[in-house]
This record gives structure tokens, C-alpha cells and sequence, in this order.
């Protein structure tokens, strides 16, 4: 009888051991995937070329980046985030070009925009009459922010994929340029979500 006891205790320790271990386990893996915080990926800019080539699929989306970052590029800052279902995919490009040509980037990305912002951030240009989603400056201090005014936000396309169901651009991707012709800054982006 005593044996029996020993069994049964020992059989309620057990079940009581891993279903403490399966929801404890599951809490830490659910916290894991759900902070986008923390799964941003910064890339060193020598992963870029690896990742404009190879690892974004949607080539139409990122044709617009530069197929290697220009030599005469300075303070470069890469952002991929390889995606979620809760959160997207983003890629984004921010460097400092010389003035020249960041004239001719501004004169060549203005001219086949099909949508115009100044400053902001993709919950303002959305939010605008005849407005689209567009991307956050991923690129500043690791931290998304909104673009400030001196920025030119130039979204070579933007498509709503959503459904009649969905309310609007609940999934979609837009890219573009965002240019600074104070700072000789440009900034390519391609999302979607």
C-alpha cells in the first residue's frame, strides 16, 4: 500500500512538474516572438548587398536601392527586419550622399513618385485625404521615429492588399525614398505588412 502512495505521489509530482515547465515555456516563447522591439534586426552595412540580392523576394519592391552602397555614401545605416505575422517585413537604406546627387535623386524619384509627403510618418500619410501608408525612419538611432519636415517622403507605389472584409490597407507594402536636402540624406524603404 505504501508503495502505491509513493506511485501516485509521485505521478501527481510529475504532472504537476511539466505543466509548469509547458505553460512557463510557453510564456517565455510567446514574450519571444511578440516584442518586434527586440527582433529588429540592425544589419552591418556588409550584409546589405546579401540582402537587397538575395534575401528581400519582392525584387520590384526594392529595384529603387542602390545595388551597392555608394563608395562616396557616408554614415550608412542598414534596417531589415525579416518579418512576422503580426508586424511585416521592412528594409531600409539611410545615407549621406554629396549634394550633387542627392539634386539628381530628388529630381529622378519626384518625377515617378505617385505619392508626395513632407515629414511624418506612415500613420500621418495615411491619415491624409487620398493618403498612403509609407514607413517609419527605422534608420535613426534604432528607434522608429517620425520623419522630420526637412524630409521629402517620395512612395514609388503603394498597394492595398487587403480584403473587403479588412478595414483599409490592413495588409499592403508600399516603397519609396524619403530625402534631406539639408542633411544630403536619402533613405530607401520598402514594407509590407
Amino acid at each position: 500500500m505504501k508503495q502505491a502512495y509513493i506511485l501516485k505521489f509521485a505521478t501527481i509530482a510529475l504532472l504537476s512538474l511539466a505543466s509548469v515547465g509547458v505553460v512557463g515555456g510557453g510564456f517565455f516563447f510567446t514574450q519571444a516572438l511578440n516584442n518586434k522591439k527586440e527582433t529588429i534586426t540592425v544589419i552591418n552595412t556588409s550584409n546589405y548587398q546579401d540582402i537587397r540580392h538575395n534575401t528581400w523576394s519582392n525584387k520590384i519592391q526594392i529595384n529603387h536601392f542602390p545595388a551597392i552602397i555608394p563608395s562616396e555614401a557616408k554614415d550608412a545605416r542598414v534596417v531589415f527586419y525579416p518579418g512576422s505575422p503580426e508586424y511585416g517585413r521592412i528594409f531600409q537604406l539611410r545615407i549621406k550622399l554629396p549634394e550633387q546627387e542627392i539634386k539628381k535623386a530628388l529630381n529622378k524619384y519626384r518625377n515617378i513618385a505617385k505619392y508626395k509627403f513632407q515629414g511624418g510618418d506612415t500613420n500621418d500619410h495615411s491619415n491624409q485625404k487620398n493618403g498612403v501608408p509609407t514607413t517609419f525612419l527605422y534608420t535613426s538611432d534604432l528607434q522608429a521615429e517620425s520623419f522630420p519636415s526637412s524630409y521629402e517622403i517620395l512612395v514609388l507605389n503603394a498597394n492595398n492588399r487587403g480584403t473587403s472584409d479588412d478595414f483599409s490597407w490592413n495588409h499592403g507594402d508600399s516603397y519609396g525614398v524619403a530625402i534631406n536636402s539639408v542633411t544630403s540624406e536619402i533613405v530607401y524603404w520598402a514594407e509590407e505588412w
